[in-house]
């Protein structure tokens, strides 16, 4: 990886990770379906009338656009409701385990011992870490966090193809036009009127959901996306991975008042050691 394509993917957990944690309170007045919704719409708005039609591409992109974005933010950001943000941050590292286990199935990547290992390790770090009393009675939360990482992981298997086919920012405007609506849609029916959340929405969380959805998500996943295109998933994950859980345990403690537990930091150190086994490790050539 090319010195401008590291610094370029360090970006991405700077932003990602403070992003991260200042959604949660902006949850207490949007719900997670309508400012996810919120967030792919204002992007899409942004972005997509300087892109032309991705012609040939938009089922895939729609196909996408409703695992990656529509079904996994509406998962984790509900979970992230539920629980600190401390946690959530450190949980969501186990969407690298189970991009080893998609990238096996769907691209037959063959993982090595070592990774089979550092996913072992991982997993014995969330069970570590849900033994934190700032998570009793919080499983569902932690469930549903977990599950949008391994969604997570589907879908961004799912797109590389795709990030090399695209403008990596012309894939960020087509997704986000797919699943704002939707998610809105979404909201509308789970949640209740949209029209009163919107008009009891302090100023603060207007500026998160503006800072999501034209700052945050064309910076991170234009990124992202450019780097992917350019390099092998696991040069790419070391730089995104590794720095988004001390961006956004800082956020967390500084910015949200959270006082993380002995078991939280335990855990979530284990759960770094099992990704760094995965991460900082070539893949093994197929036979």
């Amino acid at each position: 990886m090319t010195l401008r394509d590291s610094l370029i993917a360090a970006l991405v957990p700077i932003f990602l990770g403070f992003g991260f944690v200042i959604a949660k309170p902006a949850m207490v007045e949007l719900p997670p379906f309508l400012l996810m919704g919120l967030r792919f719409t204002f992007v899409a708005s942004m972005l997509v009338w300087w892109f032309p039609i991705p012609k040939g591409f938009l089922k895939k992109i729609f196909i996408v656009s409703l695992i990656a974005n529509t079904l996994q933010y509406s998962i984790t950001y509900t979970g992230l409701s539920l629980i600190d943000a401390s946690a959530a941050v450190l949980l969501v590292q186990t969407e690298v385990p189970f991009g080893v286990v998609f990238a096996y199935f769907l691209l037959k990547e063959k993982p090595t011992i070592r990774a089979l290992i550092g996913i072992s390790i991982a997993f014995v770090g969330v069970y570590i870490l849900t033994g934190s009393p700032n998570l009793d009675g919080k499983f569902f939360g932690v469930t549903l966090v977990i599950i949008g990482s391994g969604v997570w992981a589907l879908g961004q298997v799912l797109v590389k193809p795709l990030s090399k086919e695209i403008n990596p920012l012309a894939l960020v405007a087509w997704l986000g036009l797919f699943s704002g609506p939707i998610l809105i849609g979404l909201s509308s029916i789970f949640d209740g009127n949209t029209i009163n959340y919107f008009r009891n929405a302090s100023f603060e969380t207007w500026m998160i959901a503006l800072y999501l959805g034209f700052i945050m998500q064309p910076i991170t996943y234009g990124c992202f996306y450019y780097v992917l295109k350019n390099n092998p998933l696991y040069k790419v994950l070391p730089i995104v991975t590794m720095g988004i859980p001390p961006t956004g345990l800082l956020a967390a403690i500084f910015l949200l008042g959270e006082e993380p537990t002995k078991e939280l930091f335990i855990g979530g150190a284990i759960i770094i050691i099992g990704v760094m086994l995965i991460i900082f490790n070539k893949p093994a050539k197929n036979n």
